[in-house]
């Protein structure tokens, strides 16, 4: 793949986001989750407007090339990391990758947490984070299965 720019999100990507993140969890994580988990965990319709509400209170990035988004993040300014997912015919190209090290560089605290999905947890170990513990979270009255990871930066 030729090279990503990574930007600061803006309030005119949250449409495209939306819809990134509904194809990425219905197609990439399928292998991991039920259909039933899927709908509840990345519903079709959401509120755009507090969706973007929680990109500008974070520190959110996006992965473009040609002004097509490839990937998006955010990280808090507490060291959590809340999002990044990745378009999902662009799986192993580096954006990934490219996102999480603007991600963990755009903030100064000893640690980073991550609550990382089934799909997400190989990678975020690749990069140093270490489960915590395993969890089961309610989306939508449903029950879905992450990790809790930490990255310790000292």
């Amino acid at each position: 793949m030729e090279k990503i720019t990574v930007r600061r999100y803006t309030q005119e990507d949250g449409e495209k986001l939306a819809l990134l993140f509904y194809e990425t969890v219905h197609t990439v994580n399928a292998k991991d989750y039920t259909a039933v988990q899927l709908e509840a965990w990345a519903p079709k319709r959401r509120d755009q407007k507090e969706w973007n509400r929680s990109f500008m209170a974070h520190i959110s990035y996006v992965a473009v090339k040609e002004n097509v988004i490839f990937g998006f993040g955010d990280i808090d300014d507490e060291g959590y990391l809340d999002r990044l997912y990745v378009h999902r015919d662009y799986q192993r190209h580096g954006v990934g990758t490219a996102l999480c090290n603007v991600l963990e560089n755009a903030i100064q605290t000893p640690e980073i947490l991550t609550h990382a999905s089934i799909t997400a947890r190989p990678f975020f170990e690749k990069r140093g984070y270490r489960t915590v513990k395993e969890q089961q979270v309610e989306r939508e009255g449903v029950l879905l299965t992450n990790f809790v990871m930490k990255k310790n930066r000292e």
